[in-house]
């Protein structure tokens, strides 16, 4: 028995791919499915079954091209209404691997169709895949995919599908989630990448409920509004689009600066990935920062529009990475990179712009003495209430996808943008400058300096915390 987790860092996703007797299984593939195929030539394996967990909505699967490549079905669980070839199982069903099993178990919640897959090995329930169903430390949100029902309804279902098909399981049962450490919808899940379903019912808050009201009240409430790419998303996971290979081709074009230009000139999106402080001093006026040191998919799947072409500002080298991860978020109107970089940009003479930045002992030097001087804070609604600086504006960097969350500042205003570190701030003050604001600074290292720079008064929300 072979199983290897295929974590991807910049979504906190896990795939699996799992091999017994020359016979290999792939869980909740990502879109570029070469990493699965080199697996199974390594093991001089054969992928038979493709397996999905529900319909992912944060990401585009790889689960039609690598079906096209291999051959080996896709398959849902019960109640999935697909558009696409595909088997449906039935709950309880079961898949030989070897001289592994796979049995369906069918656990609605997170969506209607949601489904785990317990894996036996020699007839012992070893390990079970339980998608966004079960986290390490947290289960999924009731409210994406609900059909007919509402989210207090689904977290319902939630809860009997943990305590009927997953909790029932034998506590040395190996949880591998859809999820490792990081976020997954706005939510906390945890620091592991694997547990036990033991392990979980100590130490997992969301398990502790001993009644269904209890756990649907703690599952619904405080949930974030949900990015925009979701549907995008889940569409088409249901109904296919490009291959990754024709987004590559189209999007690797190297643009020269004319031709760079013409794109601005018809409306293009410039994204732009380098590193914060180094798109801070200086950028192709007009960009969009999203560094891929960051959150890049969280922001990128939020801020983004998916109607509009898109063209690149990229370090050396790493256009394909970009391109690649906004492919996996459903992004396909990619056209193309500037080459030679900025750098080309500003050597052939054309207009610049800058981010000045500020430490924390400025803005404390400032705020006495400038009238004017407003600090905009750009962190979640939860975090700007457990502490920001007196007076501050909360605006946070999601809101700003709506150019009306700006209405408010005027020509006068000395903005002074933070969050916890600085890498938000820097995506709000290019959103800000796109929009013809410019009277603005940006505050290096965020909260986690302010708050110990003792000349700036700072304050709390307990309303918004409790």
């Amino acid at each position: 028995m072979f199983i290897k987790p295929l974590y991807t860092n910049s979504l906190s996703e896990a795939a699996y791919f799992i091999e017994s007797e020359g016979e290999a299984a792939v869980i909740d593939p990502l879109r570029d499915i070469e990493e699965y195929l080199l697996l199974a030539q390594e093991r001089n394996a054969t992928i038979k079954y493709i397996f999905e967990t529900h319909f992912q909505a944060d990401f585009v699967s790889g689960h039609i091209d690598l079906s096209k490549t291999t051959g080996a079905p896709i398959i849902y669980g019960p109640g999935a209404e697909v558009r696409l070839e595909a088997v449906i199982a039935e709950d309880g069903q079961q898949f030989n691997l070897g001289k592994l099993t796979l049995t369906v178990l069918h656990t609605p919640g997170h969506t209607v169709a949601s489904t785990c897959y317990l894996l036996k090995n020699e007839n012992r329930d070893y390990a079970v895949f339980t998608g966004d169903t079960l986290f390490v430390g947290d289960v999924g949100r009731p409210d994406l995919n609900s059909g007919d029902m509402n989210k207090e309804e689904m977290a319902g279902r939630l809860y009997e599908s943990l305590q009927t098909k997953i909790l029932s399981l034998a506590d040395d049962t190996i949880i591998y989630p859809g999820y490792g450490p990081g976020t997954s919808f706005g939510k906390s899940i945890g620091t592991e990448t694997q547990s036990t379903i033991g392990e979980q019912k100590r130490t997992n808050s969301a398990l502790q409920h001993t009644s269904k009201d209890a756990f649907v009240a703690e599952v619904v409430g405080g949930l974030s509004t949900s990015p925009t790419d979701f549907p995008i998303n889940a569409s088409t996971n249901n109904e296919g689009g490009e291959s990754i290979d024709a987004l590559l081709n189209n999007g690797l074009r190297a643009l020269s600066v004319p031709e760079f230009r013409q794109f601005l000139e018809n409306d293009a999106v410039i994204l732009d990935t380098r590193n914060a402080s180094v798109f801070s001093q200086g950028f192709v006026p007009g960009s969009i920062f999203i560094g891929l040191e960051g959150k890049f998919a969280e922001w990128a799947g939020t801020l983004l529009p998916f109607d509009k072409t898109i063209i690149l500002v990229t370090e050396e080298g790493m256009e394909k990475e970009t391109i690649t991860r906004l492919a996996r978020l459903g992004f396909s109107k990619i056209e193309g990179f500037l080459q030679g970089g900025f750098e080309a940009w500003k050597k052939a003479g054309e207009k610049t712009d800058l981010i000045i930045e500020v430490e924390a002992d400025e803005l404390a030097m400032d705020i006495p003495f400038d009238e004017n001087l407003i600090v905009v804070d750009v962190r979640k609604e939860v975090e700007f209430a457990d502490g920001h600086v007196k007076d501050a504006v909360n605006i946070p960097l999601g809101n700003m996808v709506d150019p009306a969350s700006m209405a408010d500042i005027e020509d006068k205003d000395n903005l002074y943008l933070q969050c916890s570190t600085g890498f938000r701030s820097t995506i709000a003050a290019s959103l800000l400058k796109r929009q013809g604001i410019h009277n603005l600074r940006n505050v290096t290292g965020g909260w986690e300096k302010i708050k110990d720079e003792p000349r700036i008064k700072t304050e709390k929300d307990a309303t918004v915390l409790n």
